[in-house]
């Protein structure tokens, strides 16, 4: 199998390029606009894995990009380039032209859960596509259909990320976030649909040691259009992200209120900007990071339930979170273990034990309490 990787030297590409080429049954080609940047990686993973590593110079947004992938001749198409937020199905729609699968990292809420308008053209076509192939919803959806069948009814889900402060942010991360700072979002609560803000919604979250309480706000994912419909007698469902430094975490938080209030223009507007800010901070911290899916209801034995499954990741290993998804696709798909077809946001495609599998060998803990 051919896996073209569009952006496959930047933040999360590079880590999905260096898992997929430890694979012999795969060709791997790393494409983005700067060759230069693709042909460096390729030669560098070229010297560990072998030659089915090569680098391409292709610009998503080229007028004859479908000609351009026919010359690549992909089997799998692998879009990394964030954000996704207010894009459209251009590059999908060019995959599915040249008849490869097609597997996107986009956390845009409404990208994913829109993904399914090109059902029907990815099933005449016999092929795959997928939204959200990351950790929101990937991983999520896996953490709680793993746990689903010790709940009668499950009523509340809480998730929360907090990345270490040391780990490397993406121009593409920091867009996404500053896109819904202070905007409003539609979230699921008390059974019914109502309006939070992007970022505000403080709170604190105590994760094991060595990460510790952390601070979280509302975060825009495609959970929340996906989860209630997934989930029926769901009654909330709160996501929150978070930086480590408070300082950084509280900032933002400020700079959400004049959002809010329209006494600003967008503020991923600024973004590169905040990003060089945010990187003067960078020796303090840690290296640190955890994720929690807090899951609440009624067991199987009629008493109430409280689970909280949470995942610690340390040595900067936290980026290959949000990697990991597309890896799994990509190796099962190559291995004739992935039957679907069609167009889906990314429920249902994997494990929580293959996800987990994926990450072996890198730094994380989890931990699973009951209560």
């Amino acid at each position: 199998m051919r896996v073209l990787l569009l952006g496959g030297y930047g933040n999360f590409g590079a880590l999905i390029a260096r898992e997929l080429a430890r694979d012999s049954g795969l060709d791997v080609v790393i494409a983005g606009r700067n060759g230069s940047a693709a042909q460096q990686l390729a030669a560098a993973l070229r010297a560990h894995a072998g030659a089915h590593v090569h680098a391409a110079s292709l610009d998503i947004d080229a007028p004859d990009l479908v000609a351009r992938l026919t010359a690549l001749a992909p089997d799998l198409v692998i879009h990394t380039c964030g954000p996704f937020q207010g894009r459209d199905y251009r590059v999908a729609h060019a995959a599915l032209d040249v008849g490869a699968h097609y597997i996107d990292l986009a956390d845009g809420r409404d990208f994913a859960a829109g993904i399914v308008s090109l059902d029907a053209k990815a099933c005449a076509g016999d092929r795959l596509v997928v939204a959200g192939a990351s950790t929101v919803p990937g991983l999520t959806a896996a953490v709680i259909d793993h746990h689903r069948s010790e709940f009668h009814a499950l009523h509340d889900i809480d998730i929360g990320v907090s990345p270490g402060n040391r780990t490397p942010r993406g121009t593409a991360t920091v867009a996404a976030i500053l896109s819904y700072a202070g905007r409003p979002l539609s979230v699921w609560k008390n059974g019914q649909w109502g309006i939070a803000f992007g970022w505000q919604g403080l709170h604190r979250q105590r994760y094991p040691d060595p990460v510790g309480r952390r601070w979280l706000g509302h975060c825009d994912v495609p959970d929340h259009g996906l989860f209630p419909a997934r989930y029926p007698g769901l009654r909330s469902l709160r996501f929150g992200a978070g930086l480590e430094l408070g300082i950084l975490h509280l900032g933002l938080w400020l700079l959400s209120w004049p959002e809010r209030w329209h006494l600003l223009p967008r503020l991923d507007r600024w973004t590169h900007a905040l990003k060089r800010i945010s990187e003067w901070f960078l020796p303090l911290g840690s290296d640190t990071g955890a994720m929690h899916v807090a899951l609440r209801g009624i067991g199987i034995d009629g008493q109430p339930l409280a689970l909280t499954w949470t995942l610690v990741a340390g040595s900067g290993h936290g980026t290959q979170v949000p990697a990991t998804a597309a890896v799994v696709l990509a190796r099962k798909l190559a291995n004739g273990q992935l039957a679907a077809r069609g167009a889906t946001p990314c429920l249902g495609l994997f494990s929580l034990d293959e996800y987990l599998a994926a990450l072996a060998g890198f730094d994380f803990r989890i931990q699973i309490h009951r209560g």
